[in-house]
């Protein structure tokens, strides 16, 4: 392990909540703060904390505003999806808010063979899906090695006469060594996840009880330092709505992007932010900590798509239809569908395995993408950047001068109608090419707009996996 690295604790905790401290802003520093953000340079910590600190509904409305003219501007009319796999429930920590936990004697354990993986790949693609997490709990099981043999085994799945296979794999483990991350990146995984859940040292305490290797705040905190070390060139981070302060953890977060792109050049690919939910066997979901009020949950998201302007920001199933669908227009740019948190439970639909969280979002990926059409979004099952190599600082370099979009919505279309032609009721393919040929159309350069209906016709004709 790298010594200085382990020791490296870039939050300070003291700083950042004097930062919280005062009255709420004046009309006229919120609006000097969204001026600047309407420039697409993000935003600094002194100034998401401005924002945090409103309270007043009407300049929250305003916050929200400006992030979906942020949103529009860089991300257009397109929502990415994907769909978790969980390779099993057993876990030797304890943390208070998870079902997974060690103590709970109220679910079933169960961690997935490779044939069951291969099982679960296989159900997620007859239903359209192109891009997984596979995600796990914490234990001996489900070292380096299990972990690089599951992904090749999602990987190997085809369908439909070898038509349908998954496209990428985006991975949600627990903090590990440089060699591990080397290993994990020779499998050609995407982006690597994972949550410090809260990034209050003093409060991480009390949720992650001493004894298990999650107790450890520093070596959670500098894991992305190591992932990125093992050549992983995209990394997500995270953190649990509830357990403290939200505004803290916002904070720590930015404080988190900005460390990154000092040691390396380049923030996160993407930033989480799951509220808690209820949880079997679960004490803090049944009484949580510092509850998020749905108007808090709609400002942070917004704060978050204003200061990190080219970040992903993912929202889970743990939130109902009506809260994800009004969140995509204020920041979130990519979401799980039809997803279950126990494993084995896409295969077998009786299986019996405990969930880690209740769902609040339960359509089928069918019904979420009906409704993304009838909102005018293309649903995108994109994997173009990752398989062309445009991550890390790459991506980077065309996002911020706006030049990724000229590969992200002739991807999504592409992907999307690959959905329709092979998955769509004749209703929904019917709205969905309305939608796409509206969208070719709106494309300013006339020479994108004709190879863009060129791969249309030939995805039309049978070709599939087209991509820029």
């Amino acid at each position: 392990m790298n010594t200085e690295l382990r020791n490296k604790n870039f939050i300070d905790r003291d700083k950042l909540y004097s930062l919280l401290e005062g009255n709420a802003p004046s009309a006229s520093q919120i609006d000097e703060v969204l001026n600047k953000a309407s420039k697409l340079q993000g935003l600094n910590l002194q100034e998401v904390a401005t924002l945090l600190k409103i309270e007043d509904e009407r300049q929250i409305y305003k916050v929200m505003s400006a992030a979906s003219v942020v949103k529009e501007e860089i991300y257009g009319k397109r929502l990415v999806l994907f769909a978790p796999i969980y390779t099993g429930n057993v876990c030797v920590n304890n943390c208070l808010y998870c079902s997974f936990r060690k103590e709970n004697k109220l679910i079933k354990r169960k961690i997935l063979s490779m044939e069951e993986i291969a099982a679960e790949t296989s159900a997620l693609l007859k239903q359209g899906h192109k891009r997984v997490l596979l995600i796990c709990g914490e234990n001996s099981y489900n070292d380096t090695k299990y972990m690089q043999e599951a992904i090749r085994t999602t990987y190997s799945v085809k369908e439909r006469g070898g038509k349908d296979y998954i496209r990428r794999i985006n991975v949600e483990l627990a903090p590990m060594e440089v060699a591990d991350f080397a290993a994990l990146k020779s499998e050609k995984i995407g982006t690597y996840v994972c949550f410090q859940e809260t990034y209050d040292p003093i409060k991480y305490k009390d949720f992650h009880p001493a004894g298990t290797p999650k107790a450890d705040y520093e070596y959670r905190l500098s894991v992305m330092d190591r992932a990125m070390q093992g050549g992983i060139d995209d990394i997500g981070i995270g953190a649990l709505l509830g357990l403290t302060d939200y505004r803290f953890e916002v904070l720590a977060m930015m404080e988190h992007a900005n460390h990154l792109e000092e040691a390396f050049g380049v923030g996160p690919h993407t930033v989480s932010v799951p509220r808690m939910e209820y949880a079997v066997g679960s004490p803090l979901s049944e009484n949580v900590p510092m509850p998020v009020s749905d108007k808090d949950f709609k400002k942070l998201v917004a704060i978050i798509r204003l200061a990190l302007p080219y970040t992903g920001i993912i929202l889970s199933t743990r939130e109902g239809d009506a809260m994800r669908n009004e969140l995509i227009r204020y920041g979130v740019s990519q979401i799980s569908a039809a997803s279950k948190t126990n494993p084995g439970s896409y295969a077998d639909k009786s299986q019996e395995s405990g969930s880690q969280f209740s769902t609040g979002d339960t359509r089928s990926l069918e019904e979420v993408i009906e409704t993304l059409v009838d909102e005018g979004y293309i649903p995108s099952f994109c994997t173009g950047c990752y398989r062309q190599g445009r991550v890390g600082h790459d991506f980077m370099d065309l996002a911020k001068p706006g030049l990724i979009k000229e590969y992200c919505l002739p991807n999504a279309l592409f992907t999307f109608e690959e959905y329709l032609q092979d998955f769509a009721p004749e209703s929904l393919k019917q709205k969905g090419n309305e939608l796409i040929n509206r969208m070719r159309n709106e494309v300013p350069k006339p020479e994108l707009q004709t190879k863009i209906t060129e791969n249309l016709n030939q995805i039309i004709a049978g070709k599939r996996d087209i991509y820029f």
